[in-house]
């Protein structure tokens, strides 16, 4: 929208029920409902998006990154109803749209693919055999998939058959088709895919590569370009290669061709193989238009126009580089589990010529369980990787987001990781490094800190009646005033020691003591002056926790009521609930059973992607209050057990 009302161009956004605020919304110049929060009845009906396009007088539609973006019936309706698809023809979506028949392209074409099977035969045992003939590990992947749905990690024969069936469960559900292929597993991967472009007059030129290597639950977290290493003649080969993919299937507009290259091999002309082509523009598209100065939406809307492509091959040039993170609404000490719910803060980095900031949503808004619960794309940029890497996370540190669980904190530990610095990356990169990427379970002895100069802070704020009763400055006959704040962290309970004097406090964190004061900023943030080093953080209330937002992480704190301790000190439980609001897809116990440890209770279904609850312990189930198809919320019980 920014590019189009740049180049003179009105918008309309088509919107559900549950975007009906979004950023989008309010900066089109006409919004259009089309639909209830579930994707089927709103951004995948194709005839009501049509529709909406026709009532408000469009002349054409850009299908943007998801949902129908890769639909070859959605580019025919849009070329019926007389309006131009800002995208490939039809024919080039189907010929990419489905990873087996590309493949098959490919290979015809004689650009290297992934060994594996690609054919029409789903049959179950078919699929294994082919496995065992491809040899484990393998890669089961959705025929229509992409963003990681749909996939499946195998590496034993014995686990084949229900990685199978949620791959299909998953891919029927996200793309409306449950066909897979098997791919060999290659170990140790690193993920590069070429920015193509093409024109309706026989132009087509690549803009250089993207490391997407960096994954969780083969999705992408981390993408830069250029690729840390790239040799120029690889690049030339990976470039050349997905030029003539292009040419070969006719292609128009903006396109990515995948490629995974083989770590073990290092960086070479010759060690890439083809995975899959996104017939769209891509999320991370900002790390191209980066380095390149281009506006690649601007270039879409032009071909799409009938216009030739604005530059030739020799006159592309990259400049510096640049490295977008994305920022999700997920938790990765649960294995990145997704959170949703509102946004009670959302402060993201200041833009400059360094740093650009994409973002869908605002303070006070919703992440919903419908959707990809992506918040935010930050984009770092400078001449060089280590000073891209260095501004980039230097920003993140000054955003703050509370309300939901996010990745902010471990995005920043990733930038500043030392083999991440040294371009030592791979698909498996953060499963190795996972125990330094994502921060130990406790607060830090400076936020907890924080939230006691908080609640001192707000005694303080209130004490400006002039009673000296209430002055804040420590005297008492017979010495300073002394007490223990406490509060509850994550189910454990914590103490500070707080002794009043007239320049401030006395704080004690187990066997430490600090000299402390705080002041609070206009916009309401805190600097704690701790031992004489400053401490900028925030601490927010929100009903009544305490949120402490302190160098891109959030802390929740309970402080700590003698009352309601003494209500709940006998009311344990022995249930596994659910980690987030979703669909229930499967039961897989029924009353009675006996469990072990980690074995799956029920799949859950939340934000497209499935979840796999365990039992927590060797256990009997005593009750199962929801079945398959049921909505649950975040918390609900789904089993109990009976007590050991």
């Amino acid at each position: 929208m920014r590019t189009a009302h740049r180049m003179g161009l009105r918008t309309v956004a088509v919107y559900s029920d549950a975007d009906a605020t979004a950023p989008h919304v309010a900066m089109a110049d006409q919004a259009v409902r089309i639909g209830p929060a579930a994707p089927r009845e709103s951004y995948l009906n194709i005839d009501t998006v049509i529709a909406a396009a026709k009532s408000a007088g469009a002349d054409a539609v850009h299908p943007g990154y998801g949902f129908l973006s890769e639909n070859a019936a959605f580019a025919e309706a849009c070329t019926k109803a007389g309006l131009t698809f800002v995208g490939p023809p039809p024919s080039a979506i189907r010929a990419m749209g489905l990873k087996d028949a590309a493949k098959a392209l490919m290979s015809k074409a004689k650009v290297p693919v992934v060994p594996g099977y690609h054919g029409d035969n789903q049959a179950p045992n078919h699929l294994e055999a082919e496995a065992v003939r491809i040899g484990y590990p393998v890669l089961i992947k959705a025929v229509a998939g992409g963003g990681g749905k749909g996939m499946r990690r195998v590496d034993r024969a014995s686990d084949f058959s229900a990685s199978l069936e949620g791959a299909k469960r998953e891919a029927l559900s996200a793309f409306g088709d449950a066909r897979v292929l098997v791919e060999k597993y290659v170990e140790r991967p690193r993920h590069i895919e070429i920015q193509i472009f093409a024109d309706a007059h026989g132009n087509a030129v690549y803009l250089f590569e993207r490391d997407c290597s960096l994954q969780r639950r083969h999705q992408k977290v981390i993408e830069e370009a250029p690729a840390p290493g790239m040799p120029t003649e690889m690049r030339r080969a990976m470039g050349e290669a997905a030029v003539a993919c292009a040419k070969a299937i006719g292609y128009e507009g903006a396109g990515t061709v995948e490629f995974i290259v083989d770590t073990s091999r290092g960086l070479k002309a010759d060690n890439f193989y083809f995975m899959e082509m996104n017939t769209r523009l891509q999320v991370e598209h900002p790390v191209t238009e980066m380095i390149t100065g281009l506006d690649l939406v601007e270039w879409q809307l032009r071909v799409a126009a009938g216009e030739k492509l604005p530059l030739g091959q020799d006159q592309l040039k990259i400049n510096g580089h640049a490295v977008e993170v994305r920022l999700y609404a997920e938790d990765p000490a649960t294995g990145f589990l997704p959170s949703s719910g509102r946004l009670a803060r959302l402060k993201l980095p200041e833009t400059s010529a360094h740093i650009r900031v994409d973002a869908g949503v605002v303070e006070g808004g919703e992440v919903s369980t419908f959707y990809d619960p992506m918040i935010a794309k930050v984009i770092g940029w400078d001449q060089t990787r280590e000073g891209a890497l260095a501004q980039l996370a230097d920003s993140l540190e000054t955003a703050e987001v509370a309300g939901v669980r996010c990745n902010l904190a471990f995005l920043i530990a990733t930038l500043r990781h030392r083999s991440f610095i040294s371009g030592e990356i791979d698909t498996s990169f953060i499963e190795r490094h996972r125990d330094e990427l994502i921060p130990a379970a406790g607060i830090p002895d400076d936020g907890l800190m924080l939230a006691a100069l908080f609640v001192l802070n707000e005694r303080r704020v209130r004490a400006r009646s002039g009673s000296p009763w209430d002055v804040l400055d420590g005297w008492r006959v017979g010495g300073a005033q002394k007490e223990s704040l406490r509060f509850d962290h994550s189910g454990g309970a914590l103490s500070v020691g707080v002794t009043y004097q007239r320049d401030g406090f006395r704080l004690s964190v187990g066997p430490q003591t600090h000299g402390a004061d705080v002041a609070a900023n206009a916009d309401g943030s805190l600097v704690a002056v701790i031992d004489g080093r400053q401490v900028h953080g925030r601490v927010l209330r929100l009903g009544d926790d305490l949120v402490v937002l302190l160098r891109g992480s959030a802390f929740t704190l309970t402080p700590f009521d003698p009352l309601e301790a003494a209500e709940h000190s006998d009311s344990g439980t022995h249930d596994l609930v659910a980690p987030m609001p979703g669909k229930i897809i499967q039961v897989m116990v029924k009353p009675g059973d006996a469990v072990k440890r980690g074995q799956a209770i029920a799949i859950l279904e939340a934000m497209k992607m499935e979840h796999t609850l365990s039992a927590p312990s060797d256990a009997v189930i005593d009750k199962l209050p929801w079945a398959a198809g049921d909505q649950v919320s975040e918390g609900t019980v789904i089993a109990s057990f009976a007590a050991p």
